[in-house]
């Protein structure tokens, strides 16, 4: 059955939305639920996790509905995943280029539009989703966990991964996490379950320090220069902090970039730059093969996890809740649409 067929019964409905107005403004509309194109489902948002990366739509404005950590169910009569529970994969992907034929799906080189930034995103009732970005969650995962599955587990388990390439737990000694927000509590995760098992985290807030060394974690003193490392892997997107870690990072080590930050960064290449061999590596998202493994990354932290989620509301909560997460008052708070 045609797919915009079976959404006939909701051609120019209505539902409620957030607009991202910008200057930190953000109201609670009535808009159109968005059209479902040929090859996409309806999809009705279950949960959709708050991301720091959002700030940016809070201060300028969104052309589109914003959110992108988003876990709903298939709304599509006659679909063979309707009913279905699904994460939903944010980059839109061709399937078929040499990224993607690679499995470097979140690298397409013939598509490159982002589900909650290009494209209607999760903080609203429904959005449109191309068939190949419906990721199904087992029924064990609940609700309020699966939204992590993406950017908390996916963003840092691929970042570890890529990593270990270079990187390996034998050969790593102790391992620097700066930053502990969501993504990096989340690396401190994945890399207990990789084998690295001397894990330090450097991060202002001590709350989440904490956080971190219930996980495991050693803490480490911001800015403190006394310990290099063959590994850091910098969550915090700070341009201070990417350039402690090409000072602190030992020869032949890596520096992984996981934390982003849209201001220009100015490298100075002095001697600490220039006098050694090492590695700098950006990483973006993950790669949808990585799904499975992260399910299994879920299932074996899941009380770890559920840690994260201090915060959940409805959509008529979401202006506060985004004001107080900005304000680094909550972790991880997800929207919830029930």
């Amino acid at each position: 059955m045609n797919t915009v067929t079976n959404v006939s019964r909701l051609t120019n409905a209505v539902m409620q939305g957030a607009v991202f107005h910008g200057n930190d403004r953000i109201t609670i509309e009535r808009v159109a639920i968005p059209e479902v194109a040929s090859g996409e489902v309806l999809v009705k948002v279950s949960r959709t996790a708050l991301c720091g990366s959002d700030f940016k739509l809070w201060h300028k404005g969104a052309e589109f509905t914003a959110g992108h950590e988003i876990f709903g169910v298939v709304e599509q009569p006659g679909h063979p995943m309707h009913g279905r529970r699904c994460a939903i994969y944010i980059p839109l992907h061709c399937d078929h280029c040499a990224a993607c034929c690679r499995g470097d799906t979140q690298m397409c080189l013939e598509v490159s539009s982002l589900i909650g930034w290009n494209r209607p995103g999760g903080y609203a009732e429904y959005l449109p989703v191309p068939e190949n970005c419906l990721l199904p969650v087992p029924d064990d995962i609940e609700d309020s966990l699966a939204p992590l599955l993406l950017d908390t587990i996916g963003t840092s388990a691929h970042a570890v991964r890529f990593a270990g390439r270079i990187v390996p737990p034998s050969e790593s000694g102790p391992v620097l996490v700066m930053g502990a927000g969501p993504v990096g509590l989340g690396v401190v995760l994945a890399l207990k379950s990789h084998g690295y098992d001397d894990i330090y985290v450097a991060d202002p807030n001590a709350a989440r320090l904490a956080i971190a060394q219930s996980f495991g974690a050693k803490a480490h003193p911001v800015g403190n220069t006394s310990k290099r490392f063959a590994l850091i892997v910098e969550c915090s997107g700070a341009h201070a902090a990417r350039n402690l870690g090409i000072e602190l990072v030992l020869p032949r080590g890596a520096l992984v970039l996981v934390g982003e930050n849209a201001a220009p960064w100015v490298i100075e290449e002095g001697k600490v730059f220039r006098r050694k061999d090492f590695y700098m590596i950006r990483t973006f998202y993950f790669p949808i093969g990585d799904f499975a493994p992260n399910i299994k990354l879920l299932r074996r932290y899941k009380d770890e996890y559920r840690v994260l989620v201090d915060g959940e509301f409805g959509l008529s909560g979401l202006p506060d809740n985004f004001a107080r997460f900005a304000r680094g008052e909550l972790i991880k708070p997800v929207l919830a649409l029930d």
